[in-house]
């Protein structure tokens, strides 16, 4: 028998995945024709920013706020819509007619348009969001739908990668930058303040754009709340030992002086 020849033995180890395949910063999260693909971050901040807006001036029953919700705006074009990573309504209810949640929100059948926008910059979307040119035979862009259409009067926008805060409010038929107060936004009308929070939220430590009371207090989340209530109740609890322990040194005090505490 003619002896065989052995299989060519693989001399260079294979390059590993992590070093030749593409990483997350190159592959997109969703239709890559889409821009501004979801991410955490436009997960988790549009959440935080949805639990905190809680309007002292409103009743929370006309208080209504989502994430990523087709916003429909024109009647002469009524599939034409937007997609604000985040937006507050005051004056509507939290239930489409007090009956149903939503599956967008649709401008001629609500009793109130938003009346704050929040945008997250993305490199996808910047142009758009801070009214870049306008393409011919295109949809309005979202800073003309905001500005000139819905007449919204504070258009806010955020940027992850510089942590830059820009804020604009309706003045007369356009919006004018707003000025910070102490490094935050206050929107008067809402009684809140909108600033950036150097925090853990979600066990994510990071800056997060987060509503504030008018005074620069946070308004906690639900877990916040009961951390600050276990709190409060340990240190009541400790205060009940505290004020035990006092009466039982006094008791023997009077004691040593002859004195039945309990005759007293």
């Amino acid at each position: 028998m003619t002896p065989q020849t052995p299989p060519t033995t693989q001399t260079n180890p294979p390059h590993s995945p992590w070093e030749n395949l593409p990483t997350m910063y190159d592959l997109p999260s969703d239709n890559p024709e889409e821009p501004g693909l979801p991410d955490d971050f436009h997960f988790l901040q549009p959440l935080l920013l949805f639990l905190t807006f809680l309007s002292p001036n409103w009743n929370p029953a006309q208080v209504y706020s989502a994430a990523d919700l087709n916003l429909y705006y024109d009647l002469e074009h009524p599939l034409w819509h937007k997609r604000p990573d985040w937006f507050g309504v005051v004056g509507t209810s939290k239930l489409y007619r007090g009956e149903d949640l939503r599956l967008s929100y649709v401008t001629w059948q609500e009793p109130a348009n938003p009346f704050v926008v929040v945008e997250l910059l993305s490199p996808g979307t910047e142009a758009e969001d801070l009214g870049g040119t306008q393409q011919e035979n295109r949809p309005p862009r979202k800073w003309d739908v905001y500005e000139r259409i819905l007449r919204i009067p504070y258009y806010i926008v955020f940027s992850r990668y510089t942590n830059e805060l820009q804020g604009f409010h309706l003045v007369g038929a356009q919006y004018a930058p707003m000025e910070f107060e102490e490094g935050e936004l206050h929107l008067p009308e809402l009684g809140l303040k909108l600033g950036i929070w150097q925090g853990e939220f979600k066990g994510i430590e990071r800056l997060w754009l987060r509503w504030l009371t008018e005074a620069g207090d946070l308004i906690p989340i639900p877990e916040e709340e009961a951390q600050q209530a276990q709190q409060e109740a340990q240190q009541a609890q400790q205060e009940a030992a505290k004020a035990n322990r006092k009466a039982e040194q006094l008791a023997e005090r009077l004691r040593e002086l002859g004195i039945d505490p309990d005759d007293l």
